[in-house]
């Protein structure tokens, strides 16, 4: 998968440190995955939540923090929407964003 924008975690991680180790992880797998369909990210990440228009929110860091991605299947592209703590989640609307 293409993660668009990068920066957006980069940026995340040098205000939150704690958050630099999980956000590096998971950008990793997801560089390296080809997801299909939610079933496949599913299998993956138990955790995560599916919204519609192809939304998916992955928590990081034992749910301390959110990251609200939508992705385009079909040309393997993940756009990075959101990415905050849980609190700042609740005060978003995720299917918009």
């Amino acid at each position: 998968m293409r993660i668009i924008s990068t920066r957006t975690l980069i940026d995340f991680w040098i205000k939150h440190s704690d958050a630099e180790d999980a956000i590096k992880a998971w950008v990793k797998e997801a560089e390296h995955a080809h997801w299909q369909s939610p079933a496949e990210i599913k299998a993956r990440y138990h955790s995560a939540d599916f919204l519609p228009g192809n939304r998916v929110v992955f928590n990081i860091k034992g749910n301390k923090y959110r990251l609200v991605v939508k992705i385009h299947y079909n040309t393997q592209i993940v756009y990075i929407r959101f990415v905050g703590a849980h609190a700042e989640y609740d005060q978003i609307d995720a299917e918009k964003i």
